[in-house]
């Protein structure tokens, strides 16, 4: 059994080896909110009492597939891919993803804000991962300082870092799946599949009405700014807050009351109607199997690595 392969560092290139990419990223992540916020601003501020459920109009393939073969297509494909173990195929599940972006003409900006929300995810990984995994026999091993308590596994980053290859390549195909067809039928598809309709439901109207209490807080908020208030490390402010959130929630309790006394009113008797005509056709199934066999040669290259 060979010992692990120890190569001495100077403890400031630690530092630089952890600040800079935490500055990078920093930066870049700052850059991309924004431009997205640019992107935002640009356009006209939407209507919030009728936010669109509406999927993006396309003609791609992902759009004209049958909703509930392509949940099942993705998740299974999913799954497939946090069952590789080597980086050079995650790596590759990347490259698909992108190509099905493309494919889909999935929407820059939105893609960019789903992996915002995993760069903590993905940081905390590849900070911790290669400084707290077992030695085992023959990895190769940086200490700082001679201090050897204080080791930089390789074999823990590469570790880290298939991790987050893999949780990329996923991330990257939420776009298609939940962007191709309107939320209302992706919920049916749901349904369909063994989901309970009253999830569904709650789903569908929790969306409906999450930007409107967004845009009647940011509007209680510009009435206190207006009145001259500034948060400050006070218990006036803490007050001030404490108010602001208690009528922040009568109000959404207020108005959920009236949409469920509008619901009722309009014949609401515990489920929807039915948003699309679901056909499963012969092309879905092909689509679904050339996938899933790309998903096994995936796997095959990988265990062959």
């Amino acid at each position: 059994m060979a010992d692990p392969t120890l190569i001495q560092m100077p403890l400031w290139q630690l530092l630089v080896m952890v600040i800079t990419p935490l500055a990078v990223l920093g930066a870049g992540v700052t850059l991309l909110r924004w431009l997205i916020r640019k992107r935002s601003a640009e356009k006209d501020d939407p209507d919030w009492s009728v936010p669109q459920l509406e999927g993006t109009a396309g003609r791609s393939p992902f759009h004209r597939w049958d909703v509930r073969c392509k949940i099942v297509t993705i998740l299974v494909y999913s799954f497939m891919i946090t069952a590789i173990q080597q980086i050079t195929p995650a790596f590759v599940a990347i490259g698909l993803s992108c190509l099905v972006l493309v494919v889909a003409r999935a929407s820059l900006a939105k893609v960019l804000m789903r992996l915002l929300a995993i760069v903590g995810f993905i940081t905390m990984f590849l900070l911790v991962m290669p400084f707290t995994v077992p030695l085992h026999s023959g990895d190769t091993v940086i200490v700082f300082g001679g201090l050897n308590w204080l080791h930089f596994s390789m074999r823990g980053f590469w570790l880290a870092a298939t991790i987050a290859a893999k949780a990329v390549a996923i991330t990257l195909l939420m776009e298609p799946l939940l962007a191709t067809a309107p939320l209302p039928v992706t919920l049916q598809g749901l349904s369909r599949l063994g989901v309970p309709d009253m999830a569904g439901q709650m789903v569908l109207l929790s969306y409906r009405y999450l930007n409107v209490f967004r845009h009647e807080a940011r509007r209680m908020s510009t009435g206190m700014q207006v009145r001259g208030f500034r948060k400050r490390s006070n218990v006036a402010t803490v007050q001030t807050m404490a108010n602001f959130l208690g009528m922040l929630f009568v109000r959404s309790f207020e108005r959920t009351e009236r949409v469920f006394d509008a619901m009722r009113a309009r014949g609401y008797k515990g489920h929807f109607p039915d948003q699309a005509e679901l056909r499963l056709r012969p092309v879905d199934l092909v689509g679904a199997g050339l996938w899933l066999i790309i998903g096994v040669a995936l796997l095959v290259y990988d265990r062959m690595l």
